[in-house]
């Protein structure tokens, strides 16, 4: 039993690794502001909550486990809010997302009525 927790709780861990990795590649590589904050999404969102589910398995069922879901559940409430308002102030800003074929690359088109 022990060592089946030991083995999801590194699939967890290093997956989550992965994901941050990742995530900070596109924060490197992406073009503009709306394609960085994907990366900056995913890993927030999928890199630190499997990191911390690793590390919950690994605790097991102690006080550090309760932390680690406060933790979690804060992450998953604060991030995404502010990633939509950081998107929403980009857009009131009039920083236009960099896209080839979609409405918002016309000319003349108002990037705040979206």
């Amino acid at each position: 039993m022990d060592l089946l927790i030991d083995i999801i709780s590194w699939v967890c861990i290093i997956s989550g690794g992965l994901f941050c990795l990742i995530g900070g590649l596109g924060l490197i590589r992406l073009p503009d502001m709306y394609a960085r904050m994907h990366g900056a999404s995913l890993i927030d969102t999928m890199g630190i909550g499997l990191i911390l589910t690793g590390l919950m398995f690994q605790a097991g069922f102690t006080l550090v486990t309760a932390k680690l879901l406060l933790i979690l559940a804060f992450v998953f409430f604060t991030s995404p809010t502010t990633t939509h308002a950081l998107a929403r102030a980009g857009l009131n800003g009039g920083l236009v997302p960099e896209v080839e074929n979609d409405e918002l690359s016309e000319p003349g088109a108002d990037p705040s009525k979206t």
